[in-house]
C-alpha cells in the first residue's frame, strides 16, 4: 500500500489538533509528490536527524539550540544535508521564533516550513498517529457502533431489524454513537480495532419514520463519542420458533467474528414483539466484561448444580 504526502496534506489532516503558519518554502510544483509504502509509515516522523532522514522533520527548542550553537561552516553542511534530501516539511515547534537561516534554506530547496506552538514531543506522536492511520488496514462494516458502559459495542443485523432504533433507545439511557450505518474500523495494534464515524455522517442518524437527526444537536456533545476500540459485536435477528426454542439456555448464541484478522466476541439477541431490547445489550454488555475478567455466571452455576447432586453444600 501506498499514499501521496505533501505538506497541504499533512495541515489538512492535522488542523484540528494543531494550528500551523506557513513560514516559507513553497512546493516545488516540478517534484512529484512524495510516494511512500506502508513499511516506511514508522520512521517517516521524528526529531531532527540526519540519519533516518525523516519525511517530517520536526525541530523544537532543543534542536534550535544545537543548530545556533554549532559552528557556521558545520552548520550550513548540515542544513544543505537537511533540504538537500527534500523532506514533506520541516515543522519549527514549541513557539519558537523561526531563524532567518531556515526562512532561507526553505525558500532555496523549494521545501514547506510550518511553524507552531504545540510542544515539539507531542507534534510527533500526533503527525506518527496520523501516518499510521493512513497506513493501516481499515474495514467498512454496515451496522451502529456504540459506546454502551464504557465499551465499544457494534450492532449488527438485517436491514430494517431495528438498529438505529435500539441505539436511539441507548443514546436516551445515557449511552454514546460513535457512527451510524457505516463505521470504519482500523486495525492500530495486533489485537485492536479502532472504530469512527466517516465524515461525511459524523453527528447524523437515519431512523426510520424520523428521517435523519443530528444526536448532537438533539441531546448534546456527551451523547456522541469520537472513536473506541470494538469489544464485542451484538447481532440482532428474527428467528422462527424452532429456532428460537433450540437457542442454547445456557450460553446462549455466541460466536467469535473476525474483523480484520482480529476476533471479536458476537453475542446473538433475537428480535421479536413485546422484548426489551436495550436492557439486554446492556446485560450482554455488563455480562461481556465481567466474563473477561474470569466471572463466569455459567461457570459458576454449572459448578453449583453440580454440587447439589453430589449433596454436597454449596
Amino acid at each position: 500500500m501506498t499514499e501521496v504526502l505533501s505538506a497541504e496534506s499533512i495541515i489538512v489532516n492535522l488542523s484540528s489538533q494543531i494550528d500551523f503558519d506557513w513560514i516559507a518554502g513553497q512546493e516545488d510544483p516540478d517534484l512529484p509528490l512524495h510516494t511512500i509504502n506502508a513499511t516506511q509509515h514508522a520512521t517517516l516522523v521524528g526529531h531532527l536527524n540526519l540519519v533516518h532522514k525523516n519525511l517530517i522533520q520536526v525541530i523544537g527548542r532543543t534542536e534550535c539550540e544545537y543548530l545556533q550553537g554549532l559552528e557556521e561552516n558545520f552548520r550550513e553542511n548540515m542544513l544543505n544535508e537537511i533540504f538537500s534530501a527534500h523532506p514533506a516539511t520541516i515543522i519549527m515547534a514549541d513557539g519558537i521564533p523561526v531563524p532567518d537561516m531556515l526562512i532561507g534554506y526553505a525558500n532555496k530547496f523549494h521545501i514547506p516550513l510550518l511553524s507552531c506552538k504545540t510542544d515539539s514531543n507531542e507534534v510527533v506522536d500526533i503527525a506518527r498517529y496520523y501516518l499510521h492511520n493512513i497506513f493501516s488496514e481499515k474495514e467498512v462494516i454496515h451496522g451502529v457502533f456504540m459506546e454502551v458502559l464504557g465499551t465499544g459495542v457494534l450492532i449488527t443485523g438485517e436491514s430494517a431489524i431495528g438498529k438505529s432504533e435500539l441505539a436511539l433507545a441507548l443514546i436516551s439511557r445515557g449511552h454514546r454513537l460513535i457512527a451510524d450505518d457505516a463505521p470504519e474500523f482500523t486495525r492500530t495494534g495486533p489485537e485492536i480495532l479502532d472504530g469512527r464515524s466517516p465524515s461525511v455522517l459524523k453527528d447524523f442518524m437515519e431512523v426510520r419514520g424520523l428521517g435523519v437527526i443530528n444526536i448532537r444537536d438533539m441531546y448534546g456533545d456527551n451523547a456522541l463519542k469520537r472513536n473506541k476500540y470494538l469489544r464485542l459485536i451484538i447481532h440482532l435477528q428474527r428467528l422462527s420458533e424452532k429456532e428460537y426454542a433450540q437457542l442454547d439456555r445456557l450460553e446462549g448464541e455466541r460466536k467469535i467474528r473476525t474483523i480484520l484478522g482480529i476476533d471479536i466476541p458476537q453475542i446473538l439477541i433475537p428480535v421479536a414483539p413485546g422484548r426489551n431490547i436495550e436492557v439486554m445489550v446492556e446485560a450482554a454488555v455488563r455480562n461481556h466484561i465481567l466474563s473477561a475478567s474470569g466471572n463466569n455466571a455459567t461457570e459458576k452455576f454449572i459448578q453449583l448444580q453440580q454440587l447439589a447432586i453430589n449433596g454436597q453444600p454449596s
